[in-house]
C-alpha cells in the first residue's frame, strides 16, 4: 500500500513540476510555455527603431531556460 502511495505521489509531482502553461505576451506574438522546472519562449516580436531603419523588423528565435538559467537563446 506504501508503495502504491509514493508512485502516485510522483506522478502528481511530476505532472505539476514538468506540464507547462502557455502564455501569449502582447509584444507582436511572443509565446511562453512556463513550468516550474523550465520555461520555453517562442519569441515573435517588434524589433528596436534602430533594427528596423537597418532593414530588421522582428525578432524571432526561441529561449529556452532551465532552472533560471538560460540554455540557448537564438532570437535575432
Amino acid at each position: 500500500m506504501k508503495k502504491k502511495a509514493i508512485i502516485i505521489v510522483c506522478v502528481l509531482l511530476a505532472i505539476v513540476l514538468l506540464f507547462p502553461i502557455p502564455m501569449r505576451l502582447r509584444d507582436g506574438g511572443t509565446i511562453q510555455y512556463k513550468a516550474i522546472l523550465y520555461t520555453v519562449s517562442d519569441v515573435h516580436s517588434l524589433a528596436a527603431v534602430e533594427d528596423q531603419e537597418a532593414g530588421k523588423e522582428f525578432n524571432e528565435g526561441i529561449i529556452i531556460e532551465i532552472l533560471g538559467f538560460e540554455i540557448v537563446n537564438n532570437v535575432n
